[in-house]
């Protein structure tokens, strides 16, 4: 089985097929917001496969131990990345959602604030994570799991994402680690 297009065409086209799967909910979850739903891409199979397996071809020759996933959608990616090649996954919650010592951090979202954390023992001097989430708006999320990354020894490989809204530049906010995104977006 073929696993990921070939040809810069044939790229393209696979592109246009994963795009074509996410849904654009406007004015959610408030006002001004275009909400990119990706249950109807991870609903497809084989647009679901396409997204991961070109993920997965971005991070050809990374050094990579660990992806770290954001609550909640970065675990879907991250979950079938950490599969595919054979990485850690480690998993950052909001707040109470893990049973053990964690380190946190506040961040400010597009749309209000928000607390992430993770066990402590989850990284150590030798991880070198990428972290994974659906969408790249202003950065704070995946700026605020990177902070966590480092607070607790671990360097970033970089981020990925599927999708990033290339006006709201939040590939400046994580500079300057490598960010890689699959679809590119206005904002």
């Amino acid at each position: 089985m073929k696993t990921s297009p070939g040809t810069q065409a044939e790229k393209e086209m696979a592109l246009q097929e994963i795009d074509s799967h996410i849904r654009r909910v406007p004015d959610f979850p408030s006002k001004g917001i275009v909400f990119y739903d990706i249950t109807t891409l991870v609903k497809n199979a084989e647009a679901f496969r396409k997204s991961v397996d070109m993920m997965a071809e971005m991070l050809a020759g990374k050094e990579i131990t660990s992806f770290v996933a954001p609550e909640s959608r970065g675990f879907i990616f991250a979950s079938a990345l950490s599969y595919k090649l054979e990485k850690e996954l480690i998993l950052v919650r909001k707040p109470g959602k893990l049973p053990s010592d964690t380190a946190s951090v506040s961040y400010d979202l597009e749309y209000g604030k928000d607390v992430l954390e993770i066990h402590k023992d989850a990284i150590n001097g030798n991880s070198k994570a990428v972290i994974v989430d659906d969408l790249l708006a202003t950065g704070g999320t995946a700026l605020s799991a990177g902070r966590l990354v480092e607070e607790l020894g671990g360097s970033i490989s970089g981020y990925l994402f599927l999708v990033e809204l290339m006006e709201l530049k939040g590939a400046e906010a994580l500079s300057p680690h490598p960010v890689w995104s699959l679809l590119k977006m206005p904002g």
